[in-house]
């Protein structure tokens, strides 16, 4: 979610956070396999609960970010 914020320039966390939801639905119907690779784990938010939380391996992180329409995500 992190990096969803950066690369949108969000300073609202729910923003970002339902930017990501339609993102992410959108790249499952178009069937990417880079979302599939996602998965969630149980972390520590800010207010010390732990929620799930999807995450991506270092392999999946990049194809994800070139996903993403934004200037941040564009290789230099």
């Amino acid at each position: 979610m992190e990096i969803v914020q950066i690369l949108t320039d969000q300073e609202n966390y729910q923003t970002a956070r339902n930017y990501w939801k339609v993102l992410k639905n959108r790249l499952n119907k178009e069937g990417r396999e880079s979302v599939t690779n996602c998965n969630q784990l149980k972390l520590e938010a800010a207010d010390g609960k732990k929620y799930m939380t999807d995450v991506a391996s270092a392999e999946t992180l990049p194809r994800l970010i070139q996903s993403m329409p934004s200037p941040k995500a564009e290789p230099p």
